[in-house]
């Protein structure tokens, strides 16, 4: 009999280092797509609140809280990343667990937004995409997510794209990677 074995979208391919650079496999959790319905998001907000203590996040940004995160995932979207959602959210919010469909990976170092300005068509220095900021945006020909996650090493980035690309993803970065460190 074939015994199967639960695997994540990257294993195998990380944790990675090229220079000051680390890319690495993050393991978020429960990954639950909310989309408000028309005229709740301050109910959904306040649902979060009651239920973790994050509000919804602006256009753009990601609350944090203890092992939680809400970020903005695109109009009219978020990403309730850690905890499983509470029933409350179902009353004003379109909830679906993304749980499996997502490769998750942060990207740290000093300059690693170097390495990001290579593969994004977006200004990802620490000045302009400051802690808190959320986009979501192309990396290469994929469609990530993109939010700064900074940490006692230093800036870093939380980068989430489609767990049928998570090799695309680590051969793009790690490429990226390379080349900053070889300037450097």
């Amino acid at each position: 009999m074939i015994e199967l074995v639960a695997s994540t979208p990257c294993q195998g391919l990380l944790p990675l280092e090229h220079g000051p650079f680390t890319l690495t496999e993050l393991t978020p959790g429960s990954l639950t797509a909310l989309a408000p319905f028309s005229g709740q998001d301050a109910a959904l907000s306040r649902a979060l609140d009651a239920a973790f203590g994050l509000s919804l996040p602006d256009v753009g940004a990601a609350t944090a809280g203890g092992s939680a995160r809400v970020i903005w995932f695109g109009r009219g979207q978020y990403l309730l990343i850690g905890p499983a959602p509470v029933a409350d959210l179902a009353n004003v919010a379109a909830v679906t667990d993304q749980s499996d469909a997502w490769a998750v990976v942060r990207l740290s170092g000093e300059g690693a937004d170097e390495v990001l300005a290579r593969l994004v068509p977006v200004d990802m220095r620490p000045a302009v995409f400051g802690e808190g900021a959320a986009i979501r945006t192309y990396l290469g020909h994929m469609t990530v997510s993109i939010a700064r996650d900074d940490d006692a090493k230093g800036p870093g980035y939380r980068i989430m794209a489609f767990r049928s690309m998570a090799g695309t993803l680590v051969h793009e970065i790690e490429t990226a990677m390379a080349a900053v460190a070889a300037r450097l």
